[in-house]
């Protein structure tokens, strides 16, 4: 073999160098114009939202062994579509749900999954008030389902819960529900879910406060402390201070939160969710995510932390069909929960001449597929200032009626004026009155910032002389085009809503992520 030597060496090192260098240049420039593109080393993991407490555990085995992860959190309801839709393909390495129930009754999305294993658990749960616990005589130890739902019944107990369609914690809660209530003892079918109607409809008159997201369910009940008890994961309510945590002794649904490797990966990456996996349930970072994060570990020679009962619970069965859970989720939607009453606060100043228009003109006629049956829906356009108060009701008898005016309104919108945010939040909140049985919200969306009419200090003086109820309806504003972060950070946090970002999303997906909120 024949060496290279002086000059030409080293100018070949020299190239080689260069080219590595721009090969990194070019890594590191696709993957600030792709946050989702892949990187050696680093796991995209789409995963359940509640599992953003997990960052600690993760560090640690980053250092542990190499590997990163990259995490997108999403309601385990909307992965599973995305997977199912195709749309994680060569996005994601792997999938980290609260459970994989409901993806196995979705074959199109179960067969883009090649593996599965348990890292940990979490029992579905109610956290009561401590003063409504003593007030109800209850023994943790012994109750049952049926002993919430006559609390509930008499008045004397009101829960929040998150949304079942969006969230994997609701939908768990209202599957141990619907068992416990039918007194199925199998998988749900139609038949228990026709039994246990008449049932769940009074059970789901106490519920107050519902969420796309179990953290912005605890902050709410945190600010709101207007409801005696959640509904979540075990994990979730003793995070929660003055709760005290019941695992309802007729059995519960239990979350196993199992990492998967998808059908779409090489095997090189497989191997990396294999060697995560591993270390996940190693003694040590078993004891490591029991003990920060209240979730029950899935070693047999690690104890549960401290606080969290020993005791057994049945485990009530899942649907065994993806048609039972769907009629499930619709009996829920359309008829067992309480009704919404949202406006629509929609900024049409002359900014939003042209593209931005068309996009929310589309964004909303997409949205009226997703309305529900009884839900009352405002649209209320502004500039200068409001321009007119629409409002239609998705009436069960006859919902397309309802949906074609919100449709036909949607396409009657033009831009002009000025932009006065606060002057038509303050109309908002006096066209809604107070006393009314719904889920209430607002949800403001512009595109600019407030340029004439009230300013925010009016607005804070006003929202501090609204009545008790009104105080408690939610503003969910939109980041979109020009619109000032701060601004509408600061609508949200004075009202106890959550701002939603259509500048790096979609208009029509920040419409979407809303609807478990309301």
């Amino acid at each position: 073999m024949r060496h290279l030597q002086g000059p030409r060496r080293g100018r070949l090192l020299a190239v080689a160098l260069c080219a590595i260098a721009l090969l990194t240049a070019c890594t590191s420039q696709q993957a600030a114009e792709d946050p989702n593109a892949p990187q050696p080393g680093t796991l995209r993991v789409l995963a359940s939202s509640e599992l953003s407490d997990m960052a600690p555990v993760l560090d640690r085995i980053a250092d542990d062994t190499g590997i990163k992860v990259r995490p997108t959190y999403m309601g385990t309801l909307d992965a599973v579509e995305l997977l199912a839709k195709g749309r994680a393909n060569g996005q994601y390495d792997a999938l980290w749900l609260s459970s994989n129930d409901y993806l196995r009754l979705r074959p199109e999305a179960a067969k883009k999954v090649v593996s599965e294993t348990s890292v940990m658990s979490s029992p579905v749960a109610i956290g009561v008030r401590s003063t409504t616990l003593g007030e109800l005589g209850w023994k943790p130890d012994d109750v049952t389902w049926s002993q919430i739902e006559q609390a509930v019944q008499e008045g004397r107990l009101t829960y929040g819960m998150t949304d079942p369609a969006r969230s994997n914690s609701g939908f768990a809660t209202l599957v141990s529900v619907a068992s416990a209530l039918s007194g199925a003892q199998s998988a749900l079918n139609d038949a228990d879910v026709t039994e246990a109607t008449p049932r769940l409809k009074e059970f789901f008159k106490g519920q107050k406060l519902t969420s796309g997201s179990s953290g912005w369910l605890a902050t709410a009940y945190k600010r709101r402390g207007s409801v005696d008890a959640l509904l979540n994961y075990e994990s979730v309510l003793k995070g929660i201070p003055g709760l005290t945590v019941i695992r309802p002794k007729d059995g519960v649904v239990t979350a196993d939160y199992p990492l998967s490797s998808l059908a779409s990966t090489n095997a090189a990456t497989r191997d990396d969710v294999r060697r995560l996996t591993e270390a996940l349930r190693t003694e040590d970072v078993q004891r490591l995510i029991t003990e920060r994060t209240h979730r029950r570990p899935v070693v047999a020679s690690v104890a549960p932390a401290s606080g969290l009962d020993p005791g057994r619970r049945r485990e009530l069965p899942f649907p065994g069909s993806r048609s039972v859970a769907d009629g499930l989720l619709d009996a829920y939607e359309n008829e067992l929960r309480r009704p919404s009453r949202t406006v629509y606060v929609l900024d049409t100043s002359g900014s939003m001449e042209g593209d931005r228009l068309a996009q929310l003109k589309q964004a909303l006629a997409d949205l009226t597929g997703d309305f529900r049956e009884r839900e009352e829906v405002t649209l209320m356009p502004f500039g200068s200032e409001v321009k007119s108060v629409r409002t239609h009701v998705v009436e069960p008898a006859g919902p397309k009626a309802g949906l074609a005016g919100i449709r036909e309104d949607t396409e009657a919108l033009s831009a002009e004026g000025d932009t006065a945010i606060y002057t038509s939040l303050e109309k908002a909140y006096d066209h809604l009155g107070a006393g009314r049985d719904t889920f209430t919200s607002i949800v403001l969306m512009t595109d600019g910032e407030n340029t004439t009419g009230a300013e925010a200090a009016d607005f804070d003086a006003f929202y501090a002389g609204l009545d008790r109820d009104r105080r408690e309806t939610p503003v969910f504003p939109i980041l979109f085009g020009d619109s000032d972060e701060s601004e509408l950070e600061h609508i949200a946090e004075l009202t106890g809503g959550r701002l939603f970002d259509a500048q790096e999303g979609s208009l029509d997906g920040a419409f979407e992520e809303i609807r478990g909120y309301q």
